[in-house]
């Protein structure tokens, strides 16, 4: 006869797709993988403006438009398909970047002028990059409660991973093949690696999760006693000032470091170091982020990333760009994933990918406009000097958002705690 003990039936196996449970870090790797190919599409034109400008004899302004275009898609990408990655998962926004990406990668390749060339990033490139960014922000934080921060801020990291290898594979290939065949050769391997890709994210959070999501969220937005919509709102402003700040190194580095007479080859590396550091910055502030909130965490961000800037205004010799580039690495990666993070503490979870797409999409719109707006002060003055000094100005709106919702948060807290 079967013993039946009847405690037996109370006993159950963990759950292997429980948030922080296994799943939960084998998607978290997968999808920092998915990442870092769909991040191509943010750095590669950043490495071949020089080439590019050059064949279509245009001037610096002119050829950081095609960059200008791309960050325009990946904020249209970044809203729209973070949108139905609510309703219908991840899984058919990945299919359509992959495919997207791949497919403007090759169209870029072949154009005969800058007007095609921007229109493939605008269209192409630019809307899978979007998509391999804030929808896999969101997406991973469905699925993480206690190391949420870390877990949103590894597959944050997939970007700056892609702004580390693909500036180095450019560089490689550029001096045999060109940029039209590098670009075409790009756009084969993440067609062909992302759409198979996205088909290992199929499995979608439980309901019970998600509600006990929703729960959290209202109370912690009670808490910090603002409003979602005003809430959203300074993420927005903040996000796109912090990222008129960032653009500057990110976006003119390999030129500036051209102008200089260091080369496009001194500054792809110091473009691939600064980033590589950023990586690390970026899991050191998902870990701080879970220690002391994502508020409280961009403002210490926002305060050392104006603080590197401000190097720049003194320092131009090669050693010192390479120290200088390294230091804005460690200090500005974190930043921008912080964003995500405050709206999965403070904004519904059920539309996390809509919300966080939104904010993470005024960084992208802020990105986009420091790319033109450096290389217009640069065609203005021949200088880069104001256009870091631009970067620190809006830098400092950053940080006053920053700290006043941080400042809030606590205030708050503690009035709480009073009564």
């Amino acid at each position: 006869m079967q013993n039946m003990n009847p405690d037996s039936s109370d006993l159950r196996a963990p759950d292997p797709f429980a948030p922080d449970g296994p799943y939960a870090w084998k998607r978290c790797w997968l999808a920092l993988l998915a990442g870092t190919l769909a991040g191509a599409g943010m750095w590669c034109v950043v490495v071949v403006m020089p080439a590019v400008q050059a064949e279509f004899g245009v001037a610096r302004a002119d050829v950081s438009l095609p960059y200008t275009m791309m960050m325009l898609g990946v904020a249209f990408g970044t809203i729209v398909l973070g949108r139905m990655a609510d309703k219908t998962g991840i899984v058919v926004p990945l299919v359509i970047a992959g495919a997207a990406e791949g497919a403007g990668f090759v169209l870029a390749g072949l154009s005969p002028n800058l007007w095609l060339f921007s229109g493939a990033h605008l269209f192409l490139i630019g809307v899978g990059a979007g998509t391999g960014f804030a929808p896999m922000m969101a997406d991973i934080s469905h699925w993480f409660v206690k190391r949420r921060g870390l877990a949103v801020v590894m597959v944050a990291s997939g970007n700056y991973l892609a702004g580390t290898i693909w500036p180095l594979f450019i560089k490689t290939l550029l001096p045999i093949y060109g940029w039209r065949a590098t670009y075409i050769a790009i756009g084969i391997i993440i067609a062909a690696l992302v759409v198979p890709l996205a088909f290992a994210f199929r499995r979608r959070p439980s309901h019970a999760v998600m509600a006990a999501a929703e729960v959290q969220s209202g109370a912690a937005r009670g808490e910090l006693g603002i409003s979602a919509k005003r809430l959203q709102a300074l993420l927005v402003v903040a996000g796109f000032a912090c990222c008129v700040a960032m653009s500057m190194p990110q976006v003119h580095l390999v030129s500036y470091c051209g102008d200089l007479g260091y080369g496009v080859a001194r500054g792809a590396e110091m473009l691939s170091l600064m980033l590589f550091l950023g990586i690390i910055s970026r899991l050191g502030s998902g870990y701080v982020a879970d220690k002391i909130g994502g508020a409280a965490a961009l403002a210490v961000g926002s305060l050392m990333q104006g603080t590197a800037l401000v190097l720049y205004l003194f320092f131009n010799g090669l050693t010192s760009l390479y120290i200088i580039s390294g230091i804005f690495g460690l200090f500005q990666g974190g930043i921008v994933p912080m964003y995500a993070i405050i709206c999965r503490e403070f904004l519904p979870a059920r539309e996390a990918g809509s919300r966080i797409g939104l904010v993470i999409a005024a960084t992208i719109l802020g990105m986009a406009f420091g790319g033109w707006i450096s290389g217009f002060i640069y065609d203005l003055t021949q200088s880069y000097r104001l256009a870091f000094l631009n970067g620190v100005a809006w830098n400092a709106l950053n940080l006053v958002i920053a700290l006043w919702l941080t400042r809030k948060g606590q205030s708050h807290a503690r009035g709480l705690q009073a009564a």
